[in-house]
């Protein structure tokens, strides 16, 4: 026989590779093929992990996952027959799972102290079959006394280095759940000895460390840092029967104080690991984790005669599961997992403010689509937006300081709420309401003032309120630079009264605020005014036969800086420049344009210091 005839066509993806390989390994019985076909034919199709303040990286994009953890690997505890092969790979497929925990215990009965080989077997098995199917695997040290297990924690995660070393799939948990212990005094000096001994051998894999008071209180954690060490994350367990708010509390304590976290376990019912169900709670915990972009993984995939176990007695120990062989933690904790958002780190293409960002140029997302828009310009916009949904962005801010941010919108409703934040929801810089526009594809720009930092950033646009689309977001300096001045486009008012907007045949296009009667006005974003003293203020007008005059004032009326009158220009769409000085004071500036007299079309304002 030609063995070679029998291979499959050889293809450029690396499961094709993979599969070249495993075919020759059965071909040629070659016993030492497992390993080596992993690391000869690796091409990191999972993204390294690292931690970047409060977040979880995955090549370098913010990012979350969810999958599943396993029942402790304890001989005879009953999960120990779901650490194959065929479990994993039934997680990938049917769960869409993009992480698994092999939860290895170690001083109970059965664990890794009395029977280290069967117990470590079972954790490779998990872990060859993570990195086959392209999914990151957690490696729990699985106890709640990992202290008083330091130098067997230290030789056991050294071996797991050294194997898995180059595998950006490998997660090192090193303690799951520590007692009511003190953080600083001893988890803290146990984690910084086995963070030291793995990083000598493995200085990148993402490492996790449990907290006090069964991983709970991340709050203390996040006082007392681990420091000296990159890529570190912190352990939160929750169960929904028994946790609710006050510790999403600390965990938001904890993240706002700069740590990332990773829910290694969670489960949807209590935390002894039985009773019903509570989808409310559980619910409110996924939407924490997904507004923070928090990784995490569903305690357990077992089939334990109790709430927490996703299977049920007797359900296949091998995968292909029916969903009559699925609990009802099991069914829920399925659909979460299959439905969590995409967090592939994609190759977008960073914008430098500033300007005018496309929606659709988004990083990630959650929830939306694109379609064609037939706003000015053509191309496409962001849809289909719920309550909920949102998409990150990657922004190079040129200097700190304040920025007017825009945004094109159409909604026929006016209920839609946006809000812009760092991706992963802090901080967040503000939120605009979204008008009603006429229509899904009848399109106008509403924008706020905002502070940015300098620098390379991820930006992200959140629905509070969902029922609009986005056709573009625009960054622009809010100050005033000494001789340039800004320019405020008419149509771009906070609120008005009375006025309408039209498609303008001036110079650069976009639209004008027109059909504006005496009495009617507009106010607009604060603008940041560097210094006091007195500006020239240009106003692009038209009108058919004049007679109009506007005065400029502070939102609402007062102060007044100064009226001017509109001339008769020859049409509604023949342009002309109005001009005044004003005297104006430093510091933030919410403008108002009022008409004492009607009959004229706006199309833009610009303020200009005097030198």
């Amino acid at each position: 026989m030609n063995t070679l005839s029998q291979l499959p066509s050889i293809q450029s993806s690396q499961s094709d590779l993979r599969q070249v390989g495993t075919t020759l390994c059965k071909l040629f019985k070659l016993s030492i093929c497992s390993l080596a076909l992993m690391q000869g034919f690796n091409a990191e199709a999972v993204q390294p992990l690292s931690t970047s303040g409060n977040k979880v990286l995955a090549g370098g994009q913010v990012a979350s996952f969810a999958g599943n953890s396993l029942f402790w690997s304890n001989n005879n505890w009953g999960g120990e027959k779901f650490y194959n092969a065929g479990v994993v790979s039934t997680l990938k497929r049917d769960w869409k799972s993009n992480i698994v925990r092999a939860a290895m215990g170690v001083n109970d009965d059965g664990g890794y102290l009395q029977d280290p080989a069967s117990n470590k077997a079972r954790v490779k098995a998990v872990v060859d079959a993570a990195i086959a199917n392209d999914m990151y695997v957690i490696i729990d040290w699985h106890t709640h006394h990992a202290e008083d297990y330091q130098a067997q924690s230290i030789a056991f995660f050294q071996e797991m280095a050294r194997t898995y070393k180059n595998y950006p799939n490998v997660i090192y948990e090193i303690y799951n759940e520590p007692l009511q212990i003190s953080w600083s005094g001893t988890i803290k000096p146990y984690a910084n000895a086995v963070i030291s001994a793995i990083r000598a051998i493995d200085p990148n894999n993402l490492i996790i460390v449990g907290t006090p008071q069964w991983s709970q209180k991340v709050d203390e954690a996040s006082r007392d840092p681990i420091t000296g060490y990159k890529n570190i994350a912190y352990t939160l367990h929750f169960y929904a029967g028994s946790h609710g708010q006050y510790l999403r509390d600390w965990a938001t304590t904890a993240l706002n104080n700069g740590i990332p976290l990773f829910v290694t376990e969670w489960g949807s019912v209590g935390a002894s690991g039985d009773g019903g169900v509570n989808a409310g709670e559980t619910a409110a915990w996924v939407d924490f984790m997904k507004r923070n972009n928090i990784s995490n993984a569903n305690w357990a995939l077992n089939d334990k005669n109790e709430g927490a176990s996703a299977l049920v007695p007797g359900a296949s120990a091998t995968g292909n599961w029916s969903p009559s062989q699925l609990t009802a933690s099991g069914n829920l904790a399925k659909n979460i997992i299959s439905t969590w958002p995409s967090s592939t780190p994609s190759t977008c293409t960073t914008f430098a403010a500033p300007g005018t960002l496309e929606a659709e140029a988004f990083c990630n997302m959650s929830g939306v689509q694109t379609e064609s828009t037939s706003d000015a310009g053509g191309g496409q916009n962001v849809g289909y937006i719920d309550t909920g949904d949102w998409m990150s962005y990657s922004v190079d801010v040129p200097a700190a300081g304040s920025y007017k941010v825009s945004y094109r919108v159409a909604s026929p409703n006016s209920t839609g709420l946006l809000q812009l934040e760092q991706a992963g929801g802090t901080p967040s810089y503000g939120s605009v309401n979204i008008p009603y526009t006429g229509g899904w594809q009848t399109w106008t720009t509403v924008s706020h003032t905002v502070n940015l930092a300098a620098g390379k950033q991820n930006f992200a646009i959140s629905a509070k309120s969902g029922g609009f689309n986005l056709n573009w977001i625009k960054f622009e300096s809010a100050s005033i630079p000494p001789s340039d001045g800004i320019t405020i486009q008419g149509e771009d008012y906070l609120v008005m009264s009375g006025v309408k907007l039209e498609n303008t045949s001036d110079a650069g296009g976009g639209m004008n605020v027109g059909y504006i009667d005496a009495g009617d006005w507009m106010s607009y974003p604060a603008v940041n005014i560097p210094s006091s003293g007195t500006y020239q203020v240009e106003y692009r007008v038209a009108s058919l036969s004049g007679g109009g005059n506007l005065v400029l004032e502070e939102a609402g009326g007062t102060p007044s800086y100064g009226a001017i009158n509109i001339p008769a220009t020859g049409g509604w769409q023949t342009w002309t420049t109005i001009k005044h000085n004003v005297s104006l004071s430093a510091g933030s500036h919410k403008f108002g344009i009022k008409a004492n007299n009607g009959g004229w079309n706006l199309n833009w304002f610009r303020l200009t210091k005097v030198n």
